[in-house]
């Protein structure tokens, strides 16, 4: 199996996959009631133990979203770059004392483009994202808000089902380059 982690430090997605790509888990830590790093870090760590108590011994590959490392205009800051570094870090050792893998990292768009999903210009990537998950994947439901847009974790969900997913691409992609 493999687990796909969109790291945040307000919603964390979570998403475990077979070999087949069939969703095991799909799940989201909200974050976003924690007020300062280490509270977040403790929130965190008991969502990664609750995984590994139901997953041990199951998770055979850990992928995880690589937080942007250049500025882009309307983007997020110096400071929240750093501190989302500082987490994503921080969750990564985590990760790896807990399951003993050693968590391999994708970025974004790269793992959309092994998925196929194609952002055209102009169009939010997240949308893109859960608009094509909606559509193509039957195991892949979300919960909406009262004014029927996808609650907050679902893309933070979709984000980390598309990194899983591109790990299982990876993998497989590998494995042909071998033979």
């Amino acid at each position: 199996m493999i687990l796909g982690i969109d790291v945040s430090t307000s919603i964390t997605g979570f998403a475990i996959i077979d070999g087949e790509g069939k969703i095991v888990l799909s799940t989201a830590c909200d974050l976003r009631r924690d007020k300062n790093f280490f509270s977040k870090c403790l929130t965190m760590r008991g969502k990664i133990l609750d995984i590994l108590e139901a997953y041990r011994g199951k998770i055979e590959h850990i992928y995880i979203e690589q937080p942007f490392t250049f500025f882009n205009s309307g983007g997020s800051s110096g400071k929240t770059m750093a501190a989302l570094q500082r987490f994503n870090g921080v969750v990564s050792w985590m990760v790896y004392e807990c399951f003993q893998i050693r968590p391999e990292y994708l970025g974004a768009t790269q793992a959309r483009k092994l998925v196929g999903i194609k952002v055209p210009r102009g169009q939010k990537a997240k949308k893109v994202v859960m608009e094509h998950l909606l559509n193509t994947e039957p195991d892949f439901k979300i919960q909406y808000t009262h004014k029927g847009n996808p609650k907050p974790q679902e893309y933070d969900r979709a984000d980390a089902l598309v990194i899983a997913r591109a790990g299982l691409q990876t993998i497989w992609e590998k494995r042909l380059a071998e033979e």
